[in-house]
């Protein structure tokens, strides 16, 4: 049986059930969150617990929510349920909330994902750590039990997130999701059904088998179905959700792949023609389209390192309108600052709607450079590694706000290591292809001499 230190990520607790998450151990989480909460807030209180479609899923929510109650705090179970709808839930009712899911991991694992109210972030420095040293205490049983309530939120989650897009001007549009059978296929016929859209799900079935392929979209492999049904069909565009249904890729018109930066370009430049003067947060991989375009609509760029809890925390500092990130995670004030893959859909889909013309030309604008992907190493020591790149190149501009970003000129690299594996993850962008090849030839000697 592994220890709960082996499970408490930098954002979550991930594992492979049961022998790294089990119930046993949910029931633990559950009693030390509800500790946290109770040391962190005087005022009554709710937890709200929401489980994607994993077959340990259930019991595992069960398992916490009754860890929640044990310390006199009541339990609000949603059900089957996207992460980005508990955290809608989360904001809208105002409580805590507790996802079950491993989001793209293979079936075998399963997880956690945590918030305060408001949908506020439970991450390494803002929570997780703590709840950790409340768990190896061993929380026991307290006399006062909450009560458990069962509530559906699934229709106030649709009507919100379509308020997001004006739906007066929409033309009709074909098009094509893959939800991997994971949660996507619960919440989009709700959504969609409001909308002028013609909508066709691939693999809507809930299974957390994952039979048909990995919901992880960042993998182009497992775009492969929906690049021949955009292809086969004609649709407009095509939409890749992972196992919770909070990430999402594009594919254009014909079936290419569109990156996160891409999208989250397209997005702030659609938001800021409405709102021009706000901020927005991007993670230090992105390309460097989105800080132009950032500047080009009269915003203010913020630059974070990668994942949620800074996002979050920047976005609350700022007020921030938005945020995006490289690895499909885009964030929206009316979401709580949330995360919500089909939010992000839908602002791509009004645009297009207004756009006269297809989704790959109304992007060429934002095709500026020439990009490498992310290219993962393994190395024997990942500090040593680091700190031999940065020896090399000292006398470019170089920052460590995450890993090590150095810009050379005609091209920069980020070099971030893994937060689960010796491994060093490289994200490179240049002015053109031929400049990109070359320096992701120069990195690679480098870091495998």
């Amino acid at each position: 049986m592994s220890k709960a230190e082996d499970v408490f990520k930098a954002y979550d607790i991930r594992g492979i059930f049961p022998e790294e998450v089990n119930e046993e151990l949910f029931l633990n989480i559950g009693r030390a969150f509800s500790i946290f909460i109770k040391n962190k807030s005087q005022k009554n209180t709710s937890v709200i617990v929401g489980r994607d479609m994993r077959k340990s899923s259930e019991s595992l929510a069960a398992a916490f929510a009754t860890g929640v109650r044990e310390q006199g705090i009541n339990a609000i179970d949603i059900g089957l349920a996207s992460t980005d709808m508990c955290y809608f839930a989360s904001g809208h009712f105002d409580f805590p909330a507790a996802m079950v899911t491993a989001s793209h991991n293979p079936a075998e694992y399963n997880g956690l994902k945590m918030c305060m109210n408001k949908a506020r972030p439970v991450g390494e420095d803002s929570g997780l750590k703590a709840i950790l040293e409340i768990v190896n205490t061993s929380p026991e049983r307290q006399s006062v039990v909450g009560n458990i309530q069962e509530i559906d939120v699934l229709g106030e989650f649709a009507d919100h997130v379509c308020s997001v897009i004006d739906v007066s001007n929409l033309r009709a549009l074909k098009v094509v999701a893959d939800t991997a059978n994971g949660m996507g296929g619960l919440i989009l016929p709700p959504i969609f059904k409001k909308l002028p859209f013609e909508l066709e799900i691939l693999f809507p079935e809930l299974d957390g088998n994952f039979p048909n392929h990995p919901a992880d979209p960042l993998r182009q492999e497992n775009q492969e179905h929906l690049r021949q049904r955009v292809l086969e069909t004609k649709a407009d565009i095509g939409l890749a959700f992972d196992g919770d249904a909070d990430r999402v890729f594009l594919l254009d018109e014909k079936g290419e792949s569109i990156s996160g930066s891409l999208t989250t370009a397209l997005i702030a430049d659609q938001i800021l023609r409405e709102k021009s003067d706000e901020s927005v947060i991007y993670n230090l991989i992105c390309s460097k389209v989105v800080p132009e375009v950032i500047l080009e609509r009269g915003g203010i760029g913020i630059r974070s390192r990668v994942g949620h809890s800074f996002i979050k925390e920047l976005m609350e500092k700022h007020d921030a309108v938005f945020a995006g990130e490289h690895s499909g995670h885009y964030y929206f004030r009316e979401n709580y600052r949330a995360d919500s893959g089909v939010m992000a859909s839908l602002v791509v889909l009004r645009a297009l709607s207004q756009y006269q013309g297809k989704l790959s030309e109304m992007l060429e604008p934002f095709e500026r450079y020439e990009s490498s992907g992310e290219l993962n190493f393994s190395v024997t020591d990942v500090r040593a590694s680091i700190e031999k790149i940065e020896e090399h190149y000292k006398t470019s501009i170089v920052d460590r706000l995450d890993g090590l970003t150095v810009d050379v000129g005609d091209w920069w690299f980020n070099l971030r290591p893994s937060n689960t594996e010796p491994l060093l993850r490289l994200n490179i962008e240049a002015n053109n292809k031929k400049v990109c090849a070359q320096a992701i030839e120069e990195v690679r000697t480098l870091l495998t001499q």
